[in-house]
């Protein structure tokens, strides 16, 4: 939980550390994020604080709440989002993963930061 307090970023991940060609990142997560998916790779999603909601085309809404996990499938197009609290949130992904997947907007990050 220390790391959470060196940033103030939202939707921003930062990466702390790295195994087998595979990420692990934090982020702070308020409000919306855009739909989008990822082709190639599936995402895991873990709630340290809060809870995160993902959206899916078909409709449905999962909540996850703290110490919960949801794992999204590669192609699942998806829109995570909060009630309005800022989640403290780890991702677990392929290092090759862009954050907003398959879109490209004012919240895509290029180049991640190591803390």
């Amino acid at each position: 939980m220390n790391k959470f307090s060196l940033f103030n970023d939202q939707w921003t991940p930062k990466i702390i550390g790295e195994l087998n060609n595979q990420q692990v990142k934090i982020c702070k997560l308020k409000d919306h994020f855009v739909w989008h998916s990822h082709e190639n790779e599936d995402e895991l999603f873990m709630v340290f604080k809060g809870t995160l909601l993902i959206d899916f085309r078909d409709g449905r809404t999962v909540e996850i709440k703290e110490g919960e996990i949801l794992i999204i499938p590669k192609g699942i197009e998806h829109r995570p989002h909060t009630n309005g609290e800022i989640v403290f949130n780890l991702l677990f992904e392929p290092k090759t993963t862009s954050h907003t997947g398959n879109v490209q907007t004012k919240m895509s990050v290029k180049q991640l930061e190591w803390i």
